[in-house]
């Protein structure tokens, strides 16, 4: 465990938690995502778009150097960046070309810790993934007018964990819709197997030991021509999932996705989105070590490559190693080890105390015809 923020416990009876249905919990399970409706409330959305547009103009004021100069015009310019602020002498609109998304920043800022343990989004991950849930990721996505999609891909592919558990959620901080660059599924290829990359490739995760897989390269790209990923999405009918402001998108780690360029010359397609997987899963990815924290847990466990210390329990407990959130954000990690296992002692009550029938022990019959236990003592098939 590492140790980064003080341990305090949320005593406030929660109002607003999230219910998922039956008819949600078959449907992320067939399709292999759900669209959960203002999951996210409309003051939520306010902030993260604010914060966005202060982003995008350097107005943060953890943005204190700038970044170097490069062409803003569109694809040519780098994708990814750190936490630097655009060259002061550009246009708002030229400021804002520099961005497409950025990672990471729940180790950096108070923020997008928050909203990668947003208690709302967490609720529905309990259900689905849970009940222990990892939070391991953040990106935000700005996707200004003009600016490229991402070609299909499988998000485990990035992001192995064991047994694999991995769920993205998300969130819509603008509108979106075909033309500004909404997301599109592969509708029900989360049942794919993780496609490996060929051994040129180097970079990237896939399930080797499916005897008949077939190794792909030009994941991600745009080009289907090239992004062999897209000879198996072919095989499904390809939605498109558009989505309102404060509504949250679940996928799991296995379905094929996609997004197109944002056609539109005024409108962004924002979104931000986070990884989890549930917290007794295992994995190597993302390894993290705090500057200057003498408690910390090593990066990189070094007997098994393991992260998991590296990445915040979220929800739940877990048995394997575990970050506490860096700006405090109140979650099963800042919980003491009572508190979790008093909230999970129900689920061993109501299996001790049922002691018979199929649950417990039995003399069988060899000459009997069929099993005649009572179906409503001991639960049935």
């Amino acid at each position: 465990m590492t140790a980064s923020a003080p341990a305090q416990t949320d005593t406030t009876p929660r109002t607003d938690r999230y219910r998922v249905s039956v008819a949600q919990y078959i449907a992320f399970r067939r399709n292999g995502f759900l669209v959960v409706p203002n999951l996210v409330s409309a003051e939520d959305i306010e902030e993260l778009r604010q914060h966005t547009e202060d982003l995008m103009q350097g107005r943060l004021p953890e943005q204190n150097r700038q970044m170097r100069e490069r062409d803003v015009r569109g694809d040519a310019g780098v994708t990814v960046q750190g936490l630097e602020a655009p060259p002061a002498h550009l246009s708002p609109e030229e400021k804002a070309q520099y961005f497409l998304r950025i990672h990471m920043l729940h180790r950096k800022l108070g923020l997008h810790e928050r909203y990668l343990l947003h208690p709302r989004v967490l609720d529905v991950l309990e259900v689905i993934i849970g009940p222990d849930v990892l939070a391991l990721q953040t990106m935000l996505f700005l996707k200004p007018p003009g600016k490229p999609g991402q070609g299909w891909h499988q998000d485990s592919y990035y992001i192995p964990t064991h047994p694999d558990t991995l769920c993205g959620a998300w969130i819509a901080i603008d509108d979106c819709d075909e033309r500004n660059g909404a997301m599109w599924m592969a509708k029900g290829s989360g049942h794919e197997p993780i496609y490996p990359p060929c051994p040129e490739v180097g970079y990237g995760f896939g399930d080797k030991l499916v005897g008949d897989i077939t190794y792909v390269k030009g994941v991600s790209d745009t080009d289907d021509e090239k992004n062999l990923l897209a000879r198996v999405a072919d095989r499904y009918d390809q939605v498109l999932v558009p989505a309102k402001a404060g509504d949250v998108v679940f996928f799991n780690g296995h379905v094929l996705h996609r997004s197109k360029t944002n056609f539109t010359e005024d409108r962004f397609r924002r979104a931000f989105v986070s990884h989890y997987c549930n917290a007794r899963a295992f994995t190597q990815w993302g390894a993290d070590s705090p500057a200057g924290d003498p408690h910390a847990a090593p990066a990189v466990d070094p007997a098994t490559g393991m992260t998991n210390g590296s990445h915040i329990l979220a929800r739940g407990d877990t048995h394997l190693p575990y970050a506490l959130p860096r700006f405090g954000t109140f979650c099963a990690a800042l919980q003491s080890p009572e508190e979790r296992r008093r909230e999970r002692e129900f689920a061993a009550r109501m299996i001790a105390d049922t002691n018979h029938g199929l649950m417990g022990c039995a003399i069988a019959d060899p000459n009997a015809a069929e099993d005649d236990h009572d179906d409503t003592q001991s639960g049935g098939y």
